[in-house]
């Protein structure tokens, strides 16, 4: 398997999961999203749903290639190298909540952001803490260790959603995760976009979120084993399906749930991106088909940096004044809202700035720039 065939299917993934993660997090409005852009109110999950756990899968199936050097490492290597990865996508996720550092008051004047209120956890730092753990599970534990331990994990998580849980365990104000959260991260740190202090990339949520991580690694070395033809997509298929409905099932006594990301939530959505891979590495390995790879091969090589830096543009647009607007707001209303309407203008913003970061994915690709954290 050359370095091309390697890649090609991965990278249009990860490329499909990023230019869906701009594209979900920058509506022209939050008023006016359409329904397939916007996350199930709780239980259920919509196509935005979808987006968060398939890069975390896309994360394991790179893990997949890159874990291999791993062997031929010392125990302190390895454990550097996994802690110190960890430890920098965590910081740039605070950086990035904490990012541009000043504010304007009730005054109207610029004030520096203190870290009385700043929120600690987020997308970047639960995407740091499942690539850690699941690559210690993974090294120290082999495949099969690492997909037994998942299993535990995710049943575990279960239990003690349900065993200590309230009246209602798996709802916003009764379930675990919730208390956990304000004892050890404290409500001043939490996101407060629910009405209420609620983390989504909470602690304890974060344990079922290590499985997509590890089944992408799985799935990853699936492909590698088995080479890419069509019996092993038969079988990839299989495993897709399987899990779909295993997710489905178990999704009908602990619902499936993006925010408080249940067990069952892990399941369904590893088995849509595993079909949905399936389908990348008929089409492209397989039958050769191309054409219009290159737009998601340009988010895919970059992705975090491409991620980050779309979340430093919508903060920049904060700090801009015009009039009694900031620059976000501005843009949307005279530009998209007055041409395209409420809604057609949100989206057409959004589609906006997914073209506006191809272009620095594009421009850096030229120019052979790819950053590895």
């Amino acid at each position: 398997m050359n370095q091309n065939q390697r890649f090609l299917s991965l990278d249009v993934f990860r490329g499909l999961t990023v230019a869906g993660m701009i594209l979900v997090n920058n509506p022209g409005s939050w008023s006016y999203v359409l329904p397939p852009l916007a996350h199930a109110q709780w239980h259920g999950c919509t196509p935005t749903d979808l987006v968060f756990p398939f890069f975390l899968f896309a994360v394991g199936n790179a893990m997949s290639f890159a874990m291999k050097k791993f062997e031929t490492m010392s125990n302190a290597a390895v454990l550097g190298k996994i802690f110190k990865r960890t430890a920098l996508i965590f910081i740039i996720g605070i950086l990035l909540s904490w990012f541009p550092f000043i504010k304007y008051d009730a005054e109207g004047s610029v004030v520096f952001k203190t870290i009385d209120k700043l929120r600690i956890f987020g997308v970047l730092q639960r995407i740091a803490l499942c690539y850690g753990i699941a690559a210690l599970l993974i090294h120290y534990l082999k495949p099969k260790g690492a997909l037994i331990a998942t299993s535990v994990i995710l049943l575990l998580y279960w239990w003690i959603m349900w065993y200590y849980g309230g009246p209602d365990p798996y709802s916003l104000n009764d379930h675990i995760g919730l208390q956990i959260d304000k004892l050890i991260i404290g409500e001043d740190h939490m996101y407060k976009g629910e009405g209420v202090p609620f983390e989504p990339e909470g602690l304890l949520s974060t344990l079922p979120a290590i499985g997509n991580v590890v089944f992408g690694y799985l799935i990853g070395r699936f492909i590698q084993q088995r080479g890419k033809n069509s019996n092993m997509l038969y079988k990839l298929l299989a495993i897709g399906v399987t899990l779909v409905a295993l997710g489905l099932l178990w999704g009908t006594v602990f619902p499936i749930n993006k925010k408080i990301w249940t067990s069952s939530y892990t399941l369904y959505t590893v088995g849509i991106a595993t079909i949905i891979l399936t389908v990348l590495i008929y089409l492209i390995e397989l039958k050769g088909w191309k054409r219009g790879t290159y737009f998601f091969e340009v988010f895919g090589k970059n992705p975090l940096f491409i991620y980050v830096m779309s979340g430093v543009l919508v903060r920049i647009y904060g700090l801009i004044k015009i009039g009694d607007q900031n620059f976000y707001g501005w843009l949307y209303t005279n530009v998209f809202q007055s041409t395209l309407g409420n809604y057609g203008g949100s989206v057409a913003f959004a589609i906006f700035h997914v073209l506006l970061f191809w272009l620095l994915g594009l421009w850096m690709d030229k120019k052979r720039i790819y950053i590895r954290v």
